[in-house]
Order: C-alpha cells, then structure tokens, then sequence
C-alpha cells in the first residue's frame, strides 16, 4: 500500500509551519473531528531526543490555537496561559476539551499537582485535577469519561489509581473505574487506546503478553484479549474486526496489522507495511468506531478496520 492510498484527512499546511506555527498534541473526538493544538515556535525548546514533533517542550505560560476539522468545515478557538505542559488532548461533551500533562508529583503538603484542565468552548480553564502518574494512553467516552492507561514509573509509583494500570475519571477528577482483578495479568506499560460505540479500547502489556481489553462503562464489563502485536502504538475495533499499526520510529513507514477477535484470541489475518507521507513517532495514532487516525509528521490519514 502507498500513500496515495490511505485516504488523507487533514494537514498543517507549509505556510503555517513557514508562519511558526507547531502542530503538537491532538485527539480525535467520538463524533470522529479531528482536533490539533498548533504552538508558536517561540513558545518551544528541545532536546536531541526524542525525534519528531513528542520532543517539543513547551515554556510555560504558553498560547495555543486548538483547531478542529471535521470534513471540510474548521474551527480555531485561541487557548491563552496554558500553565500545563501537556501530553495529551481531548475532546468532551458540549465542544469543551481537556489539556493532561503525563506526569505528576506530591506537592509540599502532600497533596497530588493537578496534572488535567478541563477548557470551555471559548477555551477558559473551567477546572483542574489529578488523573494519576505517568499516562502513555488517555481517551475519553461519549459520555465524557476520561480513561487512562499507565506506565511502569506509576504502576510502582505510590498515587493510588496509577497503580492499578488502567482506570477511568470523570471531568472531577474522580475515578469512577478500576479493574478490580479483572485482567489475565497485572499491566506493566500503557500503550494506545480507542473506543467504539459505547466500548472503550485500553492496550497495554505485562510480562505474560500485550492485551486488547474492552471496558463497557455502563456495566463496568470487561473483557481482554491477547494481542497479535507486541505494544502496539494504534489500535481501531469494529465487530469483530481489528486493526493495529507498530512504527518504524521516525520513518516513514509503518506495519499494518489486521485481525480477528475469536474467543478471548485477537487473531492476525494479514500484515503489510506501509509508506506514509511523514515520519511516525510517538503517540501517532488514534481509533475511534473502527477507523485508526495516524499521524505522519504534518498529515492525518485515516485506515479503517
């Protein structure tokens, strides 16, 4: 497959990029806009590693300019005095959206910093709250559920939730979601997550394997199935389809996996490897109801399971 092939959903154009702007943390929401955060370049600093657009640091306080493309249509809201360095975005109910930085730390009294902000429409801070420790994967739900997938520094860290590997929050900062010894092993790292419908898709791995696990939040259900793919970085679920995608790092190029769930067995039924028009890095994809978004350097394409 090339890159003529993979439909392109939207990109950040050479006259932007020649203006300064950055395009850094993005999300794809549940009604499948597409949402970015494009930066000043001189808000931004960096170190040699990582490469690509995750090696970007931002000085606080910082602007930003959220833009949302859905089809054709485009919507930029200005976001003033970021006081967070963010790792991940997100949309939520009611065109309000979320900033989270992955990490966190106790405070001198003790108490956990607010690592999340919770944004209105016109993109006024409306809320701030801690979502645990070290947090590779973050979604969010239709209903505005936040879930989260973490790494090993806050599986053995000491904040309570992170410990746990997997959980969901509401926009209060309240998790309302743990796994309660319902996985087939303890997580060790977070890797990507998605939703589908009402289900919500959280992958991480453990020294027994990487798992697909599908959490109903009405019901608390789950259900977890072992992966074809070791730490997978995309992952998009309908049915019973799968599709998943593993990065050359900073190439451009990535693996396409396609599977099948069978049983509590995802099962692969074909590979390829494919061209892309940027480099692939970090936290390059997102599934929502079937279709993997993946970024490649300044390019959105979607694959559909």
């Amino acid at each position: 497959m090339t890159i003529d092939e993979l439909p392109v959903a939207w990109r950040l154009s050479p006259e932007e990029v020649q203006a300064g702007w950055r395009a850094l943390w993005w999300t794809v929401g549940p009604a499948g806009e597409l949402a970015v955060m494009l930066v000043q370049r001189r808000y931004l600093s960096r170190d040699k590693y990582p490469r690509g657009w995750v090696g970007w640091r931002a000085e606080t306080p910082f602007d930003g300019e959220l833009v949302i493309a859905s089809g054709q249509e485009q919507r930029r809201i200005p976001v003033e005095g970021i006081d967070v360095r963010p790792s991940h975005l997100a949309l939520l109910p009611g065109s309000r959206f979320l900033l989270a930085s992955g990490r966190t730390h106790r405070d001198t009294e003790g108490a956990w910093w607010k690592n999340a902000v919770v944004y209105s429409p016109e993109g006024q801070p409306e809320g701030a709250f801690c979502i645990g420790d070290d947090i590779p994967a973050l979604v969010t739900d239709r209903s505005g559920g936040i879930w989260t997938a973490y790494g090993d520094e806050g599986i053995y860290g000491n904040h309570p939730e992170s410990g746990a590997g997997l959980a969901g929050w509401n926009t209060r900062g309240v998790a309302t979601w743990v796994p309660e010894g319902r996985l087939p092993d303890w997580p060790l790292e977070g890797c990507t997550a998605a939703t589908e419908g009402e289900s919500v898709w959280l992958v991480w791995y453990s020294p027994k394997g990487t798992f697909l696990t599908r959490i109903t939040p009405s019901t608390g259900e789950v259900m977890s199935y072992r992966s074809p793919v070791k730490a997978p970085d995309g992952v998009a679920v309908r049915g019973t389809r799968v599709v998943l995608t593993s990065r050359d790092h900073y190439k451009r190029r990535t693996t396409v996996t396609r599977a099948e769930l069978v049983g509590d067995v995802c099962v692969a039924i074909g590979q390829e490897r494919v061209r892309v028009p940027g480099r692939v890095v970090m936290k390059c994809g997102h599934g929502r109801d079937g279709t993997l978004w993946l970024r490649a350097g300044h390019t959105w394409v979607r694959i559909d399971a």
